[in-house]
């Protein structure tokens, strides 16, 4: 029997690659329809091996990218570039008539949260060095030596504190994205100390008790639940009764802030909400965004053919 599909992630399909050859060459010369859901990571290393190896060899086998962020950074053209010549800059966007963007007919069709985006201002007093600056073009992340040192800001942390506080009143589930380990760790320890059901998830935390803290902020309980996390929750992630999220974490990478807000903006038809809040500490003379609805028109000059 030669008819099916295969469902794979790409991580495990690469190292199965590396243990045989005859795996993937096999993979491939069976497969007519390669789809890759997060497109915008198909020209990572490992990604585009085991893609070219599915593809590349034949003429008749199409590929097929998903993703809400047709691209990879937020100023570094080549990599854009690099990324829209790998799908033959051929991409395919939903266009509604009466909308003006895809977002707006997902939210009055249900599918996506009509989402009320509220930046939360903080004089951070932080002046950035020229050094400063050329590693946020480059790596579209602050330094790290500026991100402790807003992790350890205490009328910073007080600001985000009352705000969770605040939403805590009118949601039931809220995902809040820090700093680093530690300062969700923080955050997490305020809140539960000022009588709030809060926890922290990050990389440290050990499997079954992710999966015990996951469990308990899926359930169905009416009483509010706040999960701070670092590095864990961006993507693969999914409870659709988040309805809240506060990014205090930030970034000057697009895909990466989207990716953040997307926890929050499920909509009823998608098991989720009629409408979500997302708070976005804005840090003064610090790169961030306020809305995710760039996301789906801040690469069109790249894909557009020569």
């Amino acid at each position: 029997m030669r008819d099916g599909i295969v469902v794979a992630g790409l991580s495990k399909t690469y190292s199965r690659a590396k243990t045989s050859i005859q795996f993937i060459n096999r993979l491939g010369s069976r497969s007519s329809l390669v789809v890759i859901d997060e497109a915008h990571q198909a020209i990572a290393e490992t990604y585009r091996l085991v893609l070219d190896a599915l593809v590349v060899p034949y003429d008749k086998t199409g590929l097929l990218g998903l993703t809400a962020t047709p691209g990879r950074t937020w100023a570094d053209i080549s990599a854009d570039a690099e990324l829209a010549d790998f799908f033959a800059r051929r991409k395919v966007t939903l266009e509604i008539p009466g909308y003006e963007s895809p977002v707006d007919y997902l939210v009055a069709e249900g599918y996506l949260a009509k989402a009320n985006y509220r930046p939360l201002f903080y004089e951070s007093g932080l002046s950035l060095t020229e050094r400063d600056f050329n590693r946020i073009k480059d790596e579209l992340e602050l330094p790290q030596h500026l991100l402790d040192r807003l992790a350890e800001d205490e009328q910073r942390n007080l600001r985000i504190l009352l705000e969770i506080e605040d939403l805590a009143q009118r949601h039931q589930r809220i995902i809040v994205f820090g700093i680093s380990v530690q300062h969700s760790k923080l955050l997490a320890a305020v809140l539960r100390a000022r009588g709030f059901v809060a926890d922290a998830l990050t990389g440290d935390t050990p499997p079954q008790e992710r999966e015990r803290l996951i469990s308990s902020f899926k359930d169905s309980s009416p009483e509010a639940k706040i999960l701070c996390n670092y590095g864990v929750l961006t993507t693969g992630f999914d409870a659709p009764r988040t309805s809240a999220a506060v990014i205090a974490r930030p970034t000057k990478s697009l895909v990466l802030y989207s990716q953040m807000v997307g926890r929050a903006i499920r909509g009823v038809r998608a098991g989720g909400n009629e409408t979500a809040e997302i708070v976005t500490v804005i840090d003064s003379g610090l790169p961030g965004f306020r809305s995710v609805a760039e996301a789906f028109s801040n690469w069109e000059d790249v894909w557009r053919q020569n």
